[in-house]
């Protein structure tokens, strides 16, 4: 059985990647995560507010009209919290890389171009054998169009993809008014590789203190059904490996994001909430999967299910729409109206 795949150029011994998450935020978690079976492994985001530290553009923001607006200003985090350090992180991927046996893919998460692409330079240098990048922007500017906000991502690509060799993955949002077209940009901008979706946390608030919180919510394999639908349409037609980070709990959401046209599938939510011998649980899972079915590796899976290999392309369309919503029927044995 061949499980092997390529991703950002690199050969993987199978397709589950551990992506960014507390995991893998020390070097010893990296490693249980080697031992447990991840392919490749994404480090947490290095913040663009980190890379920042020496200066207090960001703590002015934030303590700007404090006394107005505190109650929004908890959901921030102390200044002293979320700086970690990029010394401290560039030191991570260097023993990570001499200490372990798979890719180590760096990450920067931030907007403006500023410290990234020094940082994108150093990441290189302390040895991440690829770069993911995640523009995690939320437009609000009332006077900023669509494709001003297109250009914030490829601003960024253009400037880190200058600095340095190693492939870059770029993160996408599924809020794009296009999404094919600003795929197909980002392709044409040197991404090695396109990752969907981020998902963006949404604060939420506390009725009896009055407050802003941050709200984590752990994915569920419903949400693959979105990234799986926009991997199914570009593979083929973008020149990017595409990976699925949402959604992703079973050897079956692995399938479908492969027969999709993905390269590569990253998990989180599962890994945080059963525990990291869930990867091993699923790559064997994987294995019985397409032993029952007579799959000798997964380049014959990969991209059979995509838009361009199925026989009614249309359901990736609006005629899947039309069909879902004429597919209810009352369950007979159910209460009468």
């Amino acid at each position: 059985m061949d499980l092997t795949t390529s991703y950002l150029g690199l050969s993987l011994t199978h397709p589950i990647v551990a992506s960014a998450s507390p995991l893998s935020e020390s070097v010893d978690g990296i490693r249980r995560l080697e031992e447990a079976g991840a392919a490749a492994i994404v480090l947490p985001s290095l913040f663009e507010e980190q890379m920042d530290g020496e200066s207090t553009h960001l703590d002015h923001y934030l303590g700007y009209a404090a006394d107005s607006y505190a109650e929004a200003l908890s959901y921030f985090p102390e200044a002293a919290r979320y700086r970690v350090g990029p010394e401290e992180y560039l030191d991570r991927i260097a023993k990570a890389r001499d200490l372990t046996d798979v890719p180590i893919i760096g990450s920067l998460n931030g907007v403006s171009t500023g410290g990234w692409v020094d940082y994108a330079r150093m990441i290189e240098q302390a040895g991440a054998h690829a770069l993911e990048l995640n523009v995690y922007f939320i437009p609000t500017d009332l006077r900023m169009t669509g494709p001003e906000v297109e250009e914030v991502y490829l601003d960024v690509l253009r400037d880190v993809r200058k600095s340095i060799s190693i492939p870059i993955a770029m993160k996408l949002s599924p809020y794009f008014s296009a999404v094919a077209n600003m795929a197909a940009r980002l392709a044409d901008a040197s991404a090695d590789g396109l990752i969907l979706f981020n998902r963006f946390y949404q604060p939420d608030f506390d009725l009896e203190s009055l407050t802003v919180i941050p709200h984590l919510v752990l994915s569920t394999s419903s949400e693959l059904r979105l990234p799986l639908r926009w991997v199914a349409i570009l593979y083929g037609r973008v020149p990017a490996d595409l990976a699925i980070t949402s959604g992703v709990h079973s050897h079956e959401d692995v399938l479908k994001s492969l027969m999709a046209g993905a390269s590569a599938v990253m998990l989180t939510s599962e890994l945080l909430e059963h525990g990291i011998g869930r990867m091993g649980e699923i790559v064997h899972g994987l294995t019985v999967w397409m032993t029952e079915h007579d799959y000798e590796s997964v380049a014959q899976i990969q991209g059979s299910m995509s838009q361009l290999c199925v026989a009614e392309p249309a359901a990736f369309e609006r005629a899947n729409y039309m069909k879902v919503l004429q597919s209810w029927r009352p369950d007979p044995t159910g209460p009468r109206v």
